[in-house]
């Protein structure tokens, strides 16, 4: 077993576990801090694919940017135990059993693939952010710099209705 195996099986380990106490986890908190996990995990499996730019992006965006988002938002909805409704039995035990079909099935189609037919990684610089770099800025140099230019416009335009409003708050209150 090479090292890049230990790697991915460490990694595929660590997602699924994750995965999986995210679901049972019961506060709210300890689900999206599982989530983040996840994200991390899954950045790693992106670098192992030879993708750094989408490792970056998936760290950068979802687990900077949503995650907090999302811990925020499930902290202000200041869920408790009082508030929490009646737990349905059948349903439970619906979703167990659909559940564990749906692993019989993964398992099954698992172990029907023949091994000739597992893909081989290739190295190259597909995936890297310099041949990415490269192919934006030769082939789409236009339509790159119309979206810096509308993004920049939207956050002038921000500023400018957010300043009006803080504006007319002012004269309200004077």
């Amino acid at each position: 077993m090479n090292f890049t195996t230990l790697v991915f099986i460490i990694l595929s380990l660590l997602t699924v576990v994750s995965a999986v106490m995210m679901i049972a986890s019961k506060s709210p908190v300890h689900s999206v801090l599982w989530l983040i996990v996840v994200f991390f995990t899954i950045s790693g499996h992106y670098i192992m694919l030879n993708a750094q730019f989408l490792a970056i992006v998936n760290i950068i965006v979802y687990a900077g940017a949503i995650m907090v988002l999302f811990l925020f938002v499930v902290m202000l909805m200041n869920l408790n135990a009082d508030s929490e409704p009646i737990k349905n039995y059948r349903i439970q035990l619906i979703g167990i059993i659909s559940g564990g079909v749906l692993l019989l099935i993964l398992l099954s189609s698992v172990m029907s693939i023949d091994k000739s037919q597992l893909v081989e990684m290739k190295v190259g610089d597909e995936g890297l952010i310099k041949s990415l770099g490269m192919n934006l800025f030769k082939n789409y140099l236009l339509p790159f710099e119309i979206s810096s230019v509308l993004f920049l416009s939207a956050m002038i335009g921000a500023v400018v209705i957010g300043k009006k409003e803080d504006e007319a708050e002012n004269k309200k209150v004077n």
